[in-house]
């Protein structure tokens, strides 16, 4: 078999179209020992994105925890596993679809959620819930109401579609998003076979199986689309934006589980970014072997695609399976009963090539570590102090804010604010309880529960299922705004939040996947921001015991303003899971009863106004340190609340976050429908923001074993807030004159109202 014909030199208008530099050709060249051919430059475009090799965020991901206890599968596959207990594993991971969502905000999204469910099952796992993070501009934009709805309508398609249940996510609002959106997608799966798939072929001889639906024209160029800064001419990229079909992968999903059960596949990789290029060198890679594949077996859906177009489409609902030599038939007839295509396209060979042919000739022959292990690396230097302009920022002196006169107003007009208001909007268009193992349900409580149901093996198996007490919580949490001012402290603050989270219904934080959302690295500042938060994110997991079992980066979040890259605020997204011992047994945000006694853990740290939404909303500034985390008062409160749940002596828990304290006791006011009176030293100690507080309520005839035992566990790290009561929302300050005052029925209509009353507005179709 000949090798492919060789190549002339590319221009560099050639290489400037694939976004490959001249230094990284030149690398290629040299690699290869010749001049790559236009398929193989092509393949090299993608798989030296930024999107697919982490060329310059590999080495800062390094520094995080990857091993404990439960964790039985890191960074380097498709999803992270870790062991909950009871032989029970689960799959989990985050994805972001960005770039495709702000040019096609309904196929984006709905992609993003189909990529990262297919994620989940490659590894043998059945998805059974996902989460979501959006960014979004000002939804008085019109353009930003529109990419909103578009996202969450192409959220809820997908999801409600296949059958997976959206049950948890968070949703933030800042000018810095408006034509950069970020959606990050979470997929979580309970393993369903014996042994978990894994992605690196094996086996010389063993065929080479594409599964699922058809290859068109659509994904073209993905990977390399969302490695470069948006702009103007985006809009043009469509056809990097892949189209999904939800139904189509309810029957992959059903197919590959019962495959994986039947012991007959040997290695299975999704077909994402990049496609078949990813896939083929990836699994050969990764087995230390090679690929040989030919074009004219794969299943298309348009005619006349040449080798370049096969190997960089994204079609979505792909996948790429290495079979046992033998029982390639038995496969190809289990995916024709889902009808769905199965057809050997190719064969594991020794030389640890990717080769290539079409139409009886070898259009592709590359080292399958040339467009993997040997990607290039930059690591950069990383600036010794923070840029002059956030320097400046965090020096802004608060001290001389002029002081509201009516603090009820203040309160209200937190509440209006989008990213604190109800997310009803968003996700009463989710199905948030098909299959059901949803136990709290989105808006209930500061994290997601989900029963766990112990899973059978084995083909033909019959019978029901039985229904266990384990669960399973999950979130997703950053504050950008923290991690703008300060990166390092902020990307602490995001984990610590989640873990918070998890602990305020009563799970055990054990593992983190994250969403590196970040603008071009290629510049000090925001290179600085990244690796600040990447040491933040490390330093926190190894403080908290929750090591990072993989995840996603997705730099160059950039819009081109008249020839301007301005980019988005640093936005390390952390999604976490947790050990729900019996789900009996976990805790909701909202208030019980009137007379219950209302309390806060973790009193030793003084909240700030720096980089609070109160700052933002209510002064229109950004500046100010974020808050101070103390890590081991953040272990303890978190291990307070949780006991106190399980114990029942807690009837709710809802932590302390954006808009301070007084936002959160009137979300636990509105939420249960009922008011309450308090009593605080301060405006700043009700409106300012803190890490590590919770507040907490308990029934009135508990009050003396809930105070000693506070006492006992916290020291003097506690102290009772005030009273729930019937109908008003009543906050007194010892210090001034002026109160907050309201009926939770006005509260309520302001917090539901904010979203709903800005998507009202007319959104102009040419925007």
């Amino acid at each position: 078999m000949s090798a492919p014909t060789v190549a002339a030199p590319h221009s560099l208008a050639d290489l400037a179209r694939l976004r490959v530099s001249p230094q990284e050709y030149a690398q290629i060249v040299e690699l290869l020992g010749r001049h790559p051919n236009r398929n193989e430059l092509g393949m090299f475009s993608v798989m030296w994105s930024e999107h697919c090799c982490y060329k310059n965020s590999r080495p800062l991901l390094k520094g995080f925890p990857t091993t404990g206890a439960r964790i039985l599968v890191g960074p380097g596959e498709n999803a992270g596993v870790v062991d909950i207990g009871d032989g029970l594993r689960v799959a989990f991971k985050i994805e972001s679809h960005n770039h495709p969502s702000a040019v096609e905000p309904f196929q984006g999204a709905a992609t993003g959620v189909g990529g990262i469910l297919r994620d989940i099952f490659t590894m043998g796992a059945r998805p059974i819930a996902s989460l979501n993070s959006l960014r979004f501009g000002p939804l008085e934009d019109p353009r930003n109401r529109r990419l909103f709805a578009g996202v969450v309508n192409g959220i809820a398609h997908y999801g409600n579609c296949v059958g997976v249940p959206t049950v948890g996510g968070e949703v933030y609002f800042d000018e810095t998003y408006t034509g950069n959106p970020l959606v990050n997608a979470m997929g979580i799966g309970v393993m369903e076979t014996p042994e978990i798939v894994r992605s690196g072929a094996s086996g010389i001889g063993n065929p080479v199986l594409y599964v699922g639906s058809t290859t068109g024209r659509d994904g073209m160029g993905g990977a390399s689309f969302a490695s470069a800064e948006l702009s103007e001419a985006s809009t043009k990229d469509r056809p990097a934006v892949q189209v999904g079909d939800p139904f189509t992968e309810k029957s992959l999903i059903e197919a590959c589980l019962e495959a994986f059960r039947t012991g007959a596949v040997v290695a299975a990789q999704d077909m994402g970014a990049a496609g078949l290029t990813c896939s083929s060198a990836e699994m050969a890679a990764k087995g230390g072997v090679g690929i040989e594949m030919d074009l004219d077996l794969v299943p298309v859906r348009e005619t006349g695609m040449t080798p370049f177009e096969y190997l960089l489409s994204e079609s979505q609902e792909r996948m790429l399976f290495v079979a046992h030599k033998g029982r390639e038939a038995e496969l190809i007839a289990l995916f024709e009963r889902w009808g769905l295509h199965a057809v050997v396209v190719g064969t594991v060979i020794q030389e640890p090539i990717v080769r290539i042919q079409h139409r009886g000739e070898v259009v592709v022959e590359l080292p399958a570590r040339a467009l993997t292990d040997d990607a290039p690396l930059y690591p950069r230097p990383v600036l010794s102090e923070p840029p002059a302009a956030i320097q400046v920022l965090r020096q802004m002196d608060l001290s001389q804010l002029p002081v509201p006169e009516d603090w009820t107003a203040v309160l209200h007009k937190l509440l209006d604010s989008p990213t604190i208001a109800s997310k009803r909007w968003v996700y009463q268009q989710y199905d948030q309880q098909v299959l059901n193992n949803t136990v709290i349900l989105p808006g209930a409580a500061d994290a997601a529960v989900l029963r766990v149901r112990p899973q059978t093996f084995g083909i033909g198996e019959v019978g029901a299922v039985p229904l266990g007490n384990r669960g399973l919580a999950a979130t997703i949490d950053c504050n950008s705004r923290y991690v703008y001012l300060d990166p390092y402290r902020g990307a602490m603050l995001a984990v610590a939040e989640a873990a918070r989270n998890l602990s305020c219904v009563g799970a055990e934080p054990i593992a983190v996947t994250d969403n590196l959302n970040f603008g071009s690295p290629e510049k000090p500042e925001s290179y600085w921001q990244l690796a600040e938060a990447c040491r933040g994110i490390a330093d926190a997991c190894r403080a908290l015991d929750t090591p990072v079992t993989g995840g996603n980066v997705s730099l160059y979040n950039e819009t081109l303003v008249d020839g301007h890259a301005q980019g988005i605020y640093p936005t390390p997204t952390i999604g976490m899971v947790g050990i729900v011992e019996d789900i009996a047994k976990t805790g909701t945000l909202n208030f019980k009863a009137a007379g219950d006694l209302v309390y806060l853990l973790g009193v030793a740290t003084k909240p700030t106004l720096g980089a609070s939404e109160y700052l933002k909303v209510i002064h229109g500034l950004v500046g100010g340190e974020p808050p101070v985390l103390d890590l081991d008062l953040e272990k303890q409160v978190q291990a307070v609340c949780r006991q106190g749940i399980v114990q029942g002596l807690f009837k709710s828990a809802h932590d302390v976050s954006e808009g301070g304290l007084v936002v959160a006791l009137a979300e636990s006011c509105i939420a249960g429908n009922l008011g309450m009176t308090g009593l605080l030293d301060d405006p700043l100690s009700g409106f300012g923001e803190v890490a590590s507080q919770i507040a907490v309520s308990a029934a009135p005839e508990d009050r003396h074993k809930v105070e000693s035992w506070l006492t006992e566990m916290l020291g003097d790290r506690w102290h009772a807030l005030g009273v729930v009561r019937p109908t008003l929302f009543e906050i007194t300050f010892k210090t001034v004159s002026h109160s907050i005052s309201a009926p939770v029925v006005d509260l309520r209509h302001t917090w539901e109202q904010a979203i709903p009353r800005r998507m009202a507005s007319p959104t102009e179709a040419s925007s």
